[in-house]
């Protein structure tokens, strides 16, 4: 059989070219070398951030992948567990970013609040170190760890996606794909390697100055609280580039700079998601090189969890650690590389999969079948 096109990669990027081709009408098959979905794809907070986007180009993805995430949820069962991004503000400087924010025309549906408004809106938000914060409506939470495989059953059984599982592309060369598992052959090929910046098409890649950024997350204890929404604090404020982008956002930073220096150099912020059985996930830091090394850092976590305690009035209890890697470059969200006529290189370089890769999938199957 000759497919119309293999998709290389079963992360969430490889899932939604799939995704894209197969609503075409298209045959697909997607190869990955894990036995099951075990990368950056499942290790992050489920969170398809909309509002928070640079406005423009970057936000549009994010509007229309949010989309698509509802379009499939409830086919493939997955659990939209909360709704809307609560961003709270500690200082004066981090408000006022906010207010700005809200004055734009891209926050259209955001609220700003007051601390008293805040608290009926979030119980359990440590009010005494908080000074307003700002809901916005747009973003969704899914549990990643569940959701990938159960779009790749979705693609399986009710579009009929292929999937080659535990299995290495040694190269591509249209018609064929070199696997361990022998050819396999297919018309077009789309190459989703996540974070493998040495395998398929290294000197593409290497255009675009692309390392791995090294996070550490944490999985905290069901202690009763419950969150209406994600929570974010001021230090996601200078990360997030639809915050991080306005002229207010140089005052905040230089006030973060002499108050919580060992939190910048670290690339900690503070993103707060609940699962469905009352437990948090939370996290995140940022380390960055070609290759990370594998080790957590209790510092790091403390860290995290300091700034846990700045935002909420709860005593955190650690349930569970670990640590990922997902591609980074510099000035960039993502890009597509064409090494061929018939095959796309599509690398998401900002930790931003969950919230565009079905916008970006849609993009280059257009592209590349029209």
């Amino acid at each position: 059989m000759t497919y119309d096109l293999a998709v290389v990669g079963a992360g969430i990027v490889g899932l939604a070219h799939a995704l894209a081709a197969a609503k075409r009408g298209l045959s697909v098959v997607v190869i990955d070398r894990d036995a099951q979905a075990n990368g950056a794809s499942i290790r992050n907070f489920g969170l398809v951030v909309v509002s928070a986007e640079e406005p423009g180009r970057q936000r549009k993805l994010a509007e229309r992948s949010r989309e698509v995430w509802l379009e499939i949820a409830g086919p493939a069962g997955i659990q939209i567990l909360h709704q809307g991004l609560l961003a709270v503000a500690q200082r004066p400087e981090a408000l006022t970013l906010l207010e700005a924010f809200a004055a734009m025309d891209s926050s259209a549906g955001c609220t700003l609040l007051s601390p008293g408004e805040l608290g009926r809106r979030q119980p359990g938000l440590n009010l005494e170190n908080l000074r307003g914060g700002l809901l916005s409506p747009a973003e969704i939470r899914v549990e990643s760890r569940e959701a990938i495989p159960r779009i790749a059953s979705y693609l399986e059984a009710e579009l009929k996606v292929d999937f080659r599982f535990a299995t290495t592309v040694n190269g591509v060369c249209p018609p064929v794909v070199d696997t361990s598992g022998g050819p396999v052959r297919a018309a077009k090929t789309v190459v989703c390697p996540g974070d493998d910046l040495t395998g398929l098409f290294p000197g593409f890649i290497a255009r675009h100055d692309v390392q791995r950024c090294k996070l550490q997350m944490l999985r905290l204890a069901a202690n009763g609280l419950r969150l209406g929404s994600a929570v974010v604090s001021d230090l996601s404020l200078i990360r997030y580039p639809g915050y991080s982008s306005l002229p207010e956002a140089s005052s905040l930073r230089a006030r973060l700079e002499g108050d919580s220096a060992e939190a910048l150099r670290n690339g900690v912020h503070m993103i707060a998601v609940q699962s469905a059985d009352g437990s948090l996930v939370v996290g995140d830091s940022h380390h960055y090189g070609q290759t990370p090394d594998p080790f957590g850092s209790e510092a790091v976590d403390a860290l995290i969890l300091q700034e846990f305690g700045a935002v909420f009035a709860t005593a955190p209890t650690v349930a569970a650690r670990w640590t990922g890697t997902y591609a980074s470059a510099p000035e960039r969200a993502h890009f597509l590389e064409r090494p061929g006529d018939d095959i796309r290189l599509v690398m998401i370089t900002s930790g931003t999969g969950a919230s565009t890769a079905f916008a970006i999938g849609e993009e280059t199957i257009t592209e590349l079948f029209n």
